[in-house]
């Protein structure tokens, strides 16, 4: 397949870009600082994801668009960043003529309890609650999208650097709440998550839904 990756060299989209290597497709991978590795099956592409022209040519032609996008979780100005953005990507996806957009976004959106998502409890932290309620409107937004044959992955509410587990290849999948394990943890490492998505990118199971996995 033909693959392009929106934020190749963050922490997710590095996985995910990784994963999909190792499985032999070829790979249109897009950051604001690309790297240039020698791989013959990666074609890395400059681009400021807010200029829709630009980004659309550089998507077009792939069969699937995978955003990893990320504003920053240090930026003061993570919420309207990560907004404009995601939004700016949606639209530059419609303009390629690409079909399919798999899009990650937060955990923070997941429903712990009938009408309350995880970004709303007291104990929610503070540092991320910019970022995580940006993802939630954003979820909100791609929700009206008709046209797009769109995926919004929300990833285990423990994804970070600190999960040390690599790649099992195992994982199980839930839609609007938490999969949680035998000791109430939502977890799941990145190299894991890169497994969930490139499962989705070659075999869809999620049509204009929200998904989530964990262990």
């Amino acid at each position: 397949m033909k693959i392009a990756i929106i934020g190749a060299t963050g922490f997710v989209g590095s996985a995910i870009l990784n994963e999909l290597v190792n499985r032999n497709h070829e790979i249109t991978a897009i950051a604001r600082n690309p790297k240039n590795d020698g791989n013959a099956t990666i074609k890395w592409k400059k681009a400021d994801i807010n200029n829709v022209e630009e980004l659309s040519k550089i998507i077009a032609g792939n069969d699937v668009v995978i955003n990893a996008f990320s504003a920053g979780w240090t930026n003061p100005n993570l919420y309207t960043d990560f907004l404009e953005g995601s939004k700016a990507i949606q639209e530059a996806v419609k303009k390629s003529g690409v079909k399919r957009f798999i899009t990650i976004g937060g955990g923070g959106s997941l429903f712990v309890a009938p009408n309350l998502q995880a970004v709303d409890t007291p104990d929610f932290p503070k540092e991320y609650h910019a970022g995580a309620t940006a993802a939630r409107d954003y979820l909100n937004i791609i929700k009206d999208e008709k046209e797009l044959d769109w995926a919004f992955f929300s990833p285990a509410f423990e994804m970070h650097q600190g999960i040390t587990t690599g790649r099992t290849g195992k994982y199980r999948l839930g839609l609007d709440t938490p999969v949680f394990d035998e000791n109430q943890r939502s977890i799941l490492s990145v190299e894991d998550l890169a497994v969930v998505i490139a499962d989705e990118a070659e075999n869809p199971k999620h049509h204009q839904v929200r998904f989530t996995a964990a262990y």
